[in-house]
Formats: C-alpha cells, structure tokens, sequence
C-alpha cells in the first residue's frame, strides 16, 4: 500500500512537473504545437517564445523544466499551512497568503532571480491583493467580481491533501479558503478539484471513483461539463481514437461551456469588444477540470500518457498538466514520478521539492490527527448523551 508520505510527495511532485512540462507550450493552440513540436513528452522543451525573451522587457524565460505561477502559488498555500497548522478559510486568504505572495521575496525561475511571487502573477491573482488589501473588502466576498478562471483551481491541491480520504471536507474547505480569490465556475472548480485529490488518498480509490466524487460535488455548468467530457473520453477510449479525432470531440464537447475557444489572448483590436469570456455563469465551466479528468479516463488513469496528452491539447498546458498531476499523484504516489524528472525540477528551480513535501506531510498528517481526535471526543459524547 503506498503511504500518505508518498502520496503527498506525489501531489506536489506533480504540481511542478505537470506545470513545468506545459509551460513551455501554454497558450498555443493544439494544431499549433503540433506543428511546431509534433509531440511535447520530455522536460527538455524550448520555450516558443524563446526569442522574444531575450528582449529584457519580456523579462521572463521556461522551458528545460522552469515552473511558473501555478507551482509557485500551490508552494505558498503549503508555507500558510506550515505557519497555521489548522485548516483555513478566506480570511487567511486575506492574511498570511496575502504576505506569502507579496511580503516573502523567493526565487522566481522565470525571472531567474528572488522576487515577490505578485510580481509573478497574472492579474486575477493580483486581484487578491487588490481586494483584500487595497478595497479592504469582508474576505469571503474578494472574489466578486473577480475574472472568472481556473487561478484558484490550480494551487488548491494542498487543501485535499489536509483533508485526505474526505472529499467534502476538502470541497468545503477549498470553497470556504478560494471565495477569497474567486467567483462562480472558478470557485466552483477548486472545490471540486480539492475533492477529487482526497478521494484519490483512500486505499483502493479507483478512476471511476474519482469521476464519481467530481459528479457528486460538482454544481451546474460544472457538473455538466465534467459528465459530457468524461462519456466523450469513454467512447474515444472504446474506439481506440488517435489524438486528432480525440482533439476535435473533446473541443466540440467543452465548447457549450467554455466558448472562448483558441482566442485566449487579449489583443488591442478585441478592446471594447463585448463577449462570455470569463464572466461569471451558472452554465459555463473552466475547461481545464473536466480536460484533465478527460484525458485521466481516456488513458485508464496512466500516469504519463495522461500528462503529455494533457499538455499537448493546447490552451492552458501547464495548468491542465497541474491538475492531471495532482490527481494521479495523490492516487499513485510519487514512485510513479521518472527520477530524472524530480532532479531536473529540483535542480533547475532551485527548489528542494521532496523535503518540501515532506515538511507540508507532517503539518498535513498533524491537521488528519487533530481532526480523528475531535471526531472521536465527539463520538463518545454522543454515545454518553441522551438522544431523545
């Protein structure tokens, strides 16, 4: 049986090697990585935008296994834990996040030097700041009003694993923590995903059982999304499709629920045009969730295959190798991880991830213990009270 230790390794393991594998390719479309790099399925990429990072005010470089924001955000919600030691809401969003991601300067791959993580970060992630901070706004509402994406989603998987083998803790805890960050299907997507990688803790825990705690969790456009995506990937997975007709089912499939398609970049000449993009909707999903689950269940749950069809369909790579990563990591362990890889990211980031996991496994394991001892007390105070 693999133990908590090793599946905590494997959730953050998975967390810088899926957004190291896609960031050298986030924000191409799937023809368009294929044309340029037929098949991404190694660390050592590129970045596409190579050249332009040279000019100084890019300022930014991937590629060779250089995390971004994803990895950098989920490292600072495991320092929160690390200091709290308890589970949290989003008036630590409001409070000790906040001074990890603006306060606490750590290395910055991309920059390639210490620095804030804001400085870092897109701008809904700034946002948190500029609620929180600068409106001073009652934190469970900082999320209003916020650009609806998969942000909060994509640093949650420290939450399933405080609460290990209960996926509603772990969606409760993620909704209550990520309201500080985010609204509608982005708020909604954390919750689920937190979910997911506490069913994946428990023994035995198959595929099917975690598309089963996503339907049973997910609310709305949400669920729909996951439960069209996820049949979609059954019938690929039974007719043997190659990647090219998996690629035009699953598009067609998220496409009532995300209709922003390729057009993920905003230019001048889109200015002052009005679209759904991004806007709050009981209709709409992220589409990262239900692609990761997607590609999870056409690959029977394979842990490489998995990733690299992942990063390879294009969009918002790194994010969807994320949320592949923690899923199967936390299912897996982190015996399922190529050694080379692990060094790789190590080395190249400068960041000891092993002993980092471990430090978050022993505040984790602290956190189960505190709460298999309140469920006991309770328990046996309900065993000693009348009921009448």
């Amino acid at each position: 049986m693999t133990s908590l230790q090793e599946k905590v390794r494997g959730v953050i393991l998975s967390t810088a090697l899926g957004d190291a594998l896609g960031a050298p390719i986030e924000k191409l479309s799937y023809e368009q990585i294929k044309d340029q790099y037929g098949r991404v399925e190694s660390l050592n990429v590129k970045w596409y935008k190579d050249e332009w990072s040279k000019d100084l005010t890019l300022g930014r470089k991937r590629g060779f296994g250089i995390i971004t924001d994803d990895t950098l955000m989920t490292i600072a919600l495991m320092n929160v834990y690390e200091i709290e030691k308890r589970h949290l809401d989003a008036f630590d969003m409001g409070n000790e996040f906040i001074k990890e991601i603006v306060h606490r300067k750590q290395y910055i791959p991309e920059f390639g030097k210490e620095a804030a993580v804001i400085d870092r970060l897109f701008y809904p992630e700034k946002y948190i700041y500029m609620r929180h901070v600068l409106a001073n706004c009652e934190p469970r509402e900082a999320g209003i009003g916020n650009m609806v994406n998969c942000g909060a989603a994509m640093y949650i998987a420290p939450i399933g694993v405080v609460n290990a083998g209960h996926p509603k803790a772990a969606y409760d805890e993620a909704i209550l923590f990520a309201l500080g960050h985010q609204s509608s299907y982005g708020l909604e997507a954390a919750g689920v995903l937190a979910a997911c990688i506490a069913r994946a803790f428990k023994p035995n825990t198959t595929i099917d059982d975690l598309i089963d705690t996503a339907l049973e969790y997910a609310k709305d456009g949400t669920k729909r999304a996951i439960r069209d995506m996820v049949n979609a990937a059954k019938s690929l997975r039974e007719q043997g499709a190659g990647m090219d007709q998996v690629m035009d089912v699953l598009r067609t499939t998220i496409e009532p629920y995300s209709p922003m398609k390729d057009d993920v970049s905003r230019s001048e000449e889109k200015v002052g045009f009005p679209s759904n993009h991004y806007t709050p909707s009981r209709l709409f999903s992220i589409e990262e969730l239900p692609m990761a689950l997607a590609f999870i269940v056409l690959n029977k749950g394979d842990y490489y295959k998995s990733l690299y069809d992942g990063i390879n369909s294009g969009r918002d790579t790194d994010s969807i190798g994320v949320m592949i990563g923690v899923i199967l990591g936390a299912l897996y362990g982190d015996k399922v991880i190529k050694m080379n890889d692990i060094e790789q990211l190590e080395k190249v980031n400068k960041l000891d991830l092993e002993q980092r996991a471990d430090n978050f496994y022993e505040v984790a394991k602290s956190i189960i213990n505190d709460d298999l001892s309140v469920n006991n007390d309770r328990k046996e105070w309900l065993n000693n009270s009348s009921m009448e």
